[in-house]
């Protein structure tokens, strides 16, 4: 089994995720730099609120937030390069897939669904190591992510960190940081995944 990230690794939520903060800067009054946003997806919904609200306020921002996340966001939400592919390597080498997000479970499997990627299983709500728990349930050998804490989540579970230059991370910071392989995109995976040395035990 390989596990991947949601955001910037399989969907392209940036501008979904920038018309919600518009929405919440519009009902509240509060300025909300949304081109700053966007390069900090990745981190829990409510890291990113605390920039911009008083911790008092931010789980009632947070809940709102998720309130219209559905409506706003998800329709916006479009494939990452090369990610349908990437699936289906996968399964082409009868391997299962999973995603793994610390967007809400509710809106992971939405956003999975808008955008028809034919996975085994979804699973929302964690970041960093603590995605270990559900890759090490479903047994996955490699977790690819396009943050930092995809590779700590990777090494949560005891499998192969494989980053993806795709979001706020280059490919020398994830290379830095520790993820055993690096790739460009998406579009590279297919081939990484075709000279995987332990593919059996990866994608079983």
């Amino acid at each position: 089994m390989v596990g991947f990230d949601l955001d910037l690794t399989l969907a392209d939520t940036r501008r979904g995720i920038a018309a919600v903060y518009d929405a919440l800067a519009a009902e509240t009054g509060v300025p909300i730099d949304t081109d700053l946003v966007v390069t900090r997806i990745g981190p829990p919904l409510e890291v990113e609120i605390g920039y911009w609200f008083p911790p008092e306020e931010v789980p009632a921002m947070a809940a709102r937030y998720r309130a219209i996340y559905r409506d706003i966001a998800v329709p916006a939400t479009v494939l990452m390069p090369g990610a349908v592919a990437a699936v289906q390597a996968v399964r082409d080498r009868g391997g299962r897939t999973i995603v793994v997000s610390g967007k809400n479970q509710a809106d992971t499997e939405r956003t999975v669904g808008f955008l028809g990627l034919d996975v085994d299983a979804v699973v929302g709500g964690v970041f960093g190591s603590d995605k270990g728990v559900a890759l090490r349930d479903f047994g996955a050998g490699a977790y690819v992510g396009d943050h930092t804490g995809d590779v700590d989540a990777a090494r949560a579970a005891a499998a192969v960190a494989v980053g993806v230059a795709t979001g706020a991370f280059d490919s020398a910071a994830l290379a830095a940081y520790g993820a055993d392989v690096v790739l460009p995109d998406l579009l590279a995976f297919p081939d990484w995944l075709g000279g995987f040395p332990a593919a059996p035990a990866a994608v079983s």
